[in-house]
């Protein structure tokens, strides 16, 4: 049985952070992750079953690892994956397959949103280097598990990103 509790994956497990756009009921969350856990049970690459685990946070990201040193994931596995989830965004009504927004932490709920939305809150001040955000690129669980998945903005891509350093060298 390849499906393994999330927290026995070793750290240099391969990694994927998926958003869900909106927080989901109860029922759904149950659907999701059941159709979820269904698909990594028996999750192959050429036949070779895949290491693999879930883990479901702040009721909006679902994480999935594998153990590429038991076996790597193939292309074909991965967009069988893909398929699982856009098969779970048409039942559910819900986007989880687009990494363009950002995620962040405001007043304790996970808000997402335009880059450029999130830009102007950077500019005005509403958002700064201590807001919680969410790096859903990170490729390794030992990036989930070291803070570089979910920390402040200063510790972060967004911090280049979206905060222009207010102090610019004198020109000579």
């Amino acid at each position: 049985m390849p499906l393994v509790p999330f927290g026995t994956l070793p750290d240099e497990s391969r990694l994927w952070v998926f958003g869900v756009e909106r927080t989901l009921s109860e029922g759904e969350q149950d659907n999701l992750l059941s159709a979820v856990d269904l698909f990594l049970e028996t999750w192959a690459a050429h036949g070779a079953p895949l290491m693999c685990g879930r883990d479901w946070r702040w009721r909006r990201f679902l994480l999935v690892a594998v153990d590429e040193a038991s076996a790597p994931p193939s292309g074909c596995s991965i967009d069988a994956m893909v398929g699982v989830l856009k098969d779970q965004e048409r039942r559910l009504g819900v986007r989880i397959l687009d990494n363009t927004p950002v995620w962040f932490v405001e007043n304790g709920n996970v808000k997402r949103m335009s880059r450029s939305e999130f830009r102007r809150l950077a500019q005005g001040g509403a958002v700064g280097p201590d807001t919680v955000v969410f790096d859903n690129t990170v490729t390794r669980l030992k990036d989930a598990r070291s803070g570089r998945w979910e920390g402040p903005v200063r510790a972060s891509w967004h911090q280049r990103a979206f905060f222009k350093h207010s102090e610019q060298p004198e020109p000579a």
